[in-house]
């Protein structure tokens, strides 16, 4: 009886011993797992918009209303004759319903100014051929000469230039913003004399697009940055 006591406690102190040899080895194991670097890469693309809304306002002034009315209603079809001809097609166009102020109505009117009616009226170009609508509008001074007053130094009357075709270029976009940081993480490895492992984890930035400046709203850059982290291995 006594020898089985004997021979059950030498094997729960090899047991130990054998758990004590083990522990430090899956430490050193799990730390090493542990052992990463955070990088992140950056893709940033120029492209030219693929879409332009073009506001066009005209106004007229007078005392009276029908010579203002019918004043709005000559600017706005040679404005539209314009663009016809200058290859803006009749689906690109959109026309506003005008609109006639009675200054005498207005309480906070100041007669100073000179003029009953003030009329407004507007002409809006919604086109994807960006290359054609920015060419028209450096002709628009034939309506400058013809006496149109066109507004568009006004708040709000800028074109607007979008880009669309985002869906299109982000694959690739993503790639090349994975393969920087990859080239990051790889950097960093060799540097601490490691090896870059598995991804641990991965998080795609938002994509941004901006005018590339303010003399050039048509161009854009496009920019996405990845942040990753890798496993590094001895």
């Amino acid at each position: 009886m006594k020898n089985n006591f004997s021979l059950a406690g030498l094997f729960v102190m090899l047991g130990l011993a054998f758990v004590g040899v083990m522990i430090p080895v899956a430490v050193t194991r799990l730390k090493a797992y542990d052992r990463t670097v955070d990088v992140k890469g950056l893709c940033e693309k120029e492209v030219m918009a693929d879409k332009v809304i073009w506001p066009i306002s005209h106004k007229a002034v007078g005392n009276d209303f029908q010579a203002v009315s019918a004043s709005l209603d000559a600017q706005t079809k040679a404005i539209v004759n314009f663009l016809k001809s200058n290859g803006v097609t009749e689906d690109e166009i959109s026309v506003s319903i005008p609109r006639i102020i009675d200054r005498l109505a207005q309480d906070y009117v100041n007669d100073s100014r000179g003029f009953r009616y003030l009329g407004k009226s507007s002409i809006t170009v919604c086109s994807k051929d960006v290359e054609k609508i920015l060419k028209v509008m450096g002709r628009t001074e034939t309506l400058v000469n013809k006496g149109i007053n066109i507004n568009q130094e006004e708040w709000g009357q800028e074109p607007t230039f979008l880009y669309e075709s985002l869906n299109d270029i982000k694959p690739e976009m993503i790639a090349e913003a994975t393969a920087n940081a990859r080239a990051a993480a790889d950097k960093f490895a060799k540097d601490s004399g490691s090896k870059v492992g598995k991804i641990k984890s991965a998080t795609q930035g938002t994509f941004s697009i901006e005018d590339r400046d303010s003399f050039t709203p048509h161009i854009k850059n496009v920019r996405v940055v990845t942040y990753l982290t890798y496993y590094l291995n001895n």
